[in-house]
């Protein structure tokens, strides 16, 4: 089985790849076709934005982080299942190690140009050859976006050439996806979504016949590595709304894969930790836009409290850990009673504190993930464990452990160490 396949890039951050990237998504499934987005490089919004266009699950790629040979099982199994794999990618398309044009290489995805056009013509042409020459990357062509009327969009059409085609078009939006401090809202943020969403796809002039002459794309399926039953019986609960939504879908699949029972809740809606609860995963989100409800939901508090009282193993990252000490001041100076399981306090920060790749050298192997907060932990705790920035090898995020609790601002993805994360919800990581 085979598909279309496009690698959407760009110049760089803030060019619109999302956004092109949501509108030409739903516009497909609209048309029928059945579609899978990927996300180049650690993120977590961007997929959930992805997911709500397309309808179907999104995954990360990332070279280092899931392996190249994580990445090629799930490209093939997309492949043939679907009509078009569209694969946003990070920042430009030349930046960082691995980037997206090392993906695009790696599995011949043809990159598709996502460029702000609102103030050039021809110049976006020759910014796309200089895209494609510089890595001689296989190439999808251009999509303007950002155009500021059908003749800006006609002149740019007629610079397109038989082996750099302008793909298509999307007109400047007056209202598209709105930003925050961690990038996109979340889906649960925009009531309106599906209306925007449709709204993008309805904008979006589409050459379909280039689109067709794509090559087939069908990378060559490698069997998925079988996981240990190293959490067999175990029933892990998982919190999941809007202020802890921080999920890899990668990381679910790796702890059902070894054996686990997910049970989620929500601390936004007071739900206690489940009671058959084994083990307790507190991912990152936005717990300090919820702060006042946070701290007034004694049922959801008092269950957290008790579990780690109990003993029983509790990871939490980034925004988790910030939920589990004893007071959150949020952007603007107001602090909130939190559930005071880890001594110190949280507070914002203006400026970017921890920004990406990290490795955690764990005693049962690297367990890889990223570091994405604008936030500080004040804490007499010491370090039990300091991961490694990937570019350099410098020390990185620092890994609490308190009782049974380990916590850090590290984001973890399980998939990369399967043992390393099993021991974070086994009783014996917590002794």
């Amino acid at each position: 089985m085979s598909c279309k396949a496009l690698l959407l890039s760009a110049i760089a951050s803030g060019q619109g790849k999302t956004t092109v990237t949501a509108a030409l998504a739903r516009r497909l499934v609209r048309d029928g076709y059945r579609v899978r987005v990927f996300k180049t490089g650690p993120d977590f919004i961007d997929p959930l934005l992805l997911a709500a266009a397309s309808g179907s699950k999104v995954d990360v790629l990332d070279l280092w982080m899931c392996t190249e040979t994580q990445c090629r099982s799930l490209l093939a199994q997309a492949a043939a299942e679907v009509d078009y794999v569209l694969i946003e990618g990070v920042m430009g398309l030349y930046d960082g190690q691995p980037s997206s044009a090392d993906l695009a290489k790696q599995f011949g995805v043809p990159v598709l140009a996502v460029l702000d056009c609102s103030a050039m013509v021809g110049t976006a042409l020759a910014i796309a050859r200089g895209l494609r020459d510089h890595g001689q990357l296989p190439w999808a062509g251009l999509l303007a976006n950002r155009v500021a009327s059908s003749g800006h969009a006609d002149m740019i059409r007629a610079c397109g050439t038989p082996d750099l085609p302008v793909v298509g078009c999307l007109p400047r939006q007056a209202e598209s996806l709105p930003e925050r401090h961690l990038g996109l809202h979340l889906p649960s943020d925009l009531p309106d979504l599906a209306a925007r969403l449709d709204a993008l796809a309805d904008a979006l002039q589409l050459d379909h016949a280039v689109l067709a002459a794509l090559p087939d794309f069908a990378p060559e399926a490698t069997p998925p590595a079988s996981l240990p039953p190293l959490l067999a019986g175990k029933t892990i609960a998982v919190a999941h709304d809007a202020a802890f939504a921080f999920v890899y879908a990668a990381n679910l699949r790796t702890l059902q894969g070894m054996g686990a029972r997910i049970a989620t809740f929500s601390p936004l809606t007071d739900e206690a930790i489940p009671a058959d609860a084994d083990a307790l995963w507190l991912p990152g989100g936005y717990p300090e836009l919820h702060g006042t409800t946070l701290a007034a939901n004694t049922r959801w508090l008092a269950s957290v409290q008790a579990f780690a009282a109990a003993g029983k193993p509790v990871w939490a990252e980034c925004g988790g850990m910030m939920a589990l000490t004893e007071q959150l001041h949020d952007d603007q100076g107001q602090a909130h009673r939190m559930a005071g399981v880890l001594p110190g306090s949280v507070r914002m920060t203006a400026k970017l504190a921890g920004l990406g790749s990290q490795g955690w050298p764990h005693p049962a192997g690297e367990l890889r993930g990223h570091t994405f907060h604008y936030s500080q932990f004040d804490t007499p705790l010491p370090a039990a464990a300091t991961c490694q920035r990937k570019a350099g090898g410098s020390p990185g995020e620092v890994v609490y452990r308190h009782g049974s609790v380990q916590a850090s601002y590290f984001h973890a993805y399980f998939a990369s160490q399967p043992a390393a994360a099993a021991a974070l919800f086994l009783p014996e990581a917590a002794c």
